[in-house]
């Protein structure tokens, strides 16, 4: 199975996905995206263009068939795999995920942060990267503080969440996730772009996946996007934007359906 890391975060955001994922028989891949990490950074890329990686590396892999699964900004990215690859892409998770931003009064309804690191990222970059760059010292240095932080502004369904599997995790995969601040900076200009393709023309099985105390993405958003994926089933579950650390045996065990509904 793919993983398509969220924003702010990098391919570790599913280690903690491990045990489950061994225990339904699943092989996680967890590549970070253009200048995420230590990848290569890809000035001006859309969502769709991540594909043209994942089958790079999955033929290195020697993959044929895999699932897809994307958290928060990643969902976008599990979704293009979907459309692009029909034919090898057996089932999509999409978690959290965002509607296109290039459609109308979407962007509006982002958190402030979110809409404020997108406009920074467009207009004055070099302020995003010393914010980015800010965020990865303190998750570095200070990587208690961080959590802490984090898990009292996400809310109590993601703080608990954060707690539980411990402040130095959490804190060492958003210091990998912001390494590269140009990257991070061009993963917000990316999810402003047109993605490359409309929801409504992806043909694989598809999961929705939205917690119901989630603070940072619309409440109407779970619904739309699977109404908007042809025979999407949409799942809402207990916990917060990081709902699916919650549910991961339940979602690995809908991936392994593959074509079943």
């Amino acid at each position: 199975m793919v993983n398509a890391h969220g924003g702010l975060a990098c391919r570790l955001d599913v280690a903690s996905a491990h045990a489950a994922a061994s225990a339904a028989g699943i092989r996680l891949v967890s590549p970070d995206r253009p200048g995420v990490g230590h990848s290569d950074p890809q000035p001006g890329r859309t969502v769709l263009d991540w594909a043209a990686d994942v089958v790079e590396l999955l033929d290195q892999l020697e993959v044929d068939r895999f699932a897809a699964m994307g958290w928060s900004m990643g969902g976008q990215y599990a979704a293009a795999l979907g459309f692009a690859l029909p034919g090898r892409v057996t089932r999509v998770a999409i978690v959290a995920g965002a509607l296109p931003l290039d459609g109308p009064g979407v962007f509006a309804q982002l958190p402030f942060m979110d809409r404020a690191y997108t406009r920074l990222s467009q207009r004055a970059p070099w302020i995003a990267r010393a914010c980015f760059r800010s965020m990865s010292l303190i998750a570095r240095v200070a990587p208690s503080v961080n959590g802490r932080l984090a898990a009292r502004e996400l809310g109590p369904a993601d703080g608990a969440v954060i707690r539980a599997e411990g402040f130095a995790a959490f804190s060492a995969m958003m210091h990998e996730g912001l390494r590269q601040p140009r990257g991070v900076v061009e993963e917000y200009r990316a999810w402003m772009r047109p993605w490359g393709f409309r929801l409504e023309d992806v043909t694989v099985p598809v999961d929705v996946w939205a917690g119901t105390e989630d603070e940072l993405i619309d409440r109407d958003w779970p619904a739309e996007l699977a109404r908007r994926v042809p025979g999407a089933v949409l799942h809402l579950r207990p916990g917060g934007h990081l709902v699916a650390h919650s549910h991961y045996p339940e979602i690995f065990e809908r991936l392994g359906h593959g074509g079943q509904s």
